[in-house]
């Protein structure tokens, strides 16, 4: 038996497909060599500061594009739009999500968010009708991997950081998820992240319709 009764998914590149061969597809359309998204908006501290900003709300994602097609010498129209036209919901993902759902596990949504217009990426995926809790960071000010973002998620879903597992592709965000007592996992491959849910939470999770998020 398991004491985890709780999911907390992160969304671009888990419920997704993969975030950076989307990025690289960009470049590739956009004539830019490979890297200059990942160097100009990621390892840049001014790009990280933008990003930072658009992240928590405070930054437009308007005037992310703005900001973003300066650094990178494009246009900025819809920027975060075309950067990421190829992500694709994550089926694999999406019905093991799903199925926690109908097992009785309470599975909540904390994203970093990206802005939400002129683009917005979780247009189509119903969130709020499939999951128990959403949590998108632009709304409150706070980003991954602020602890409090974190407690807010948990607040949410009525569960303790000890009753619940948190999926996310981005590795460094992790620590502080488990630091409140969250088991987690690093999202690297659908059917491994599957696999180790299956494990963390005792319950199978295959198999289910990518589309129904309730029994």
């Amino acid at each position: 038996m398991t004491d985890r009764i709780g999911l907390v998914l992160d969304f671009g590149g888990v419920l997704t497909t993969p975030v950076l061969p989307a990025a690289l597809a960009f470049e590739k359309r956009a004539g830019l060599a490979e890297g200059t998204l990942l160097t100009g908006l990621y390892l840049d501290p001014e790009g990280i500061r933008l990003t930072e900003q658009l992240e928590r709300g405070t930054l437009t994602q308007a005037q992310w594009n703005e900001a973003a097609g300066r650094m990178l010498g494009i246009a900025p129209d819809n920027l975060m739009g075309r950067i990421f036209a190829d992500l694709r919901p994550e089926p694999v993902m999406t019905a093991a999500a799903a199925a926690a759902r109908r097992a009785g596990v309470r599975v909540g949504i904390l994203s970093n968010s990206l802005g939400l217009t002129p683009w917005n990426v979780y247009e189509g995926h119903d969130l709020d009708g499939r999951y128990d809790a959403v949590v998108l960071s632009e709304r409150h000010g706070m980003r991954k991997p602020d602890p409090e973002i974190f407690r807010l998620v948990l607040r949410e879903l009525g569960l303790r950081a000890e009753e619940c597992v948190f999926v996310d592709d981005t590795e460094h965000y992790l620590p502080a998820a488990a630091a409140l007592g969250f088991a987690t996992v690093h999202a690297v491959e659908p059917a491994r992240t599957v696999a180790a849910l299956e494990e963390l939470l005792g319950i199978p999770l295959t198999g289910g319709d990518p589309h129904q998020a309730t029994a």
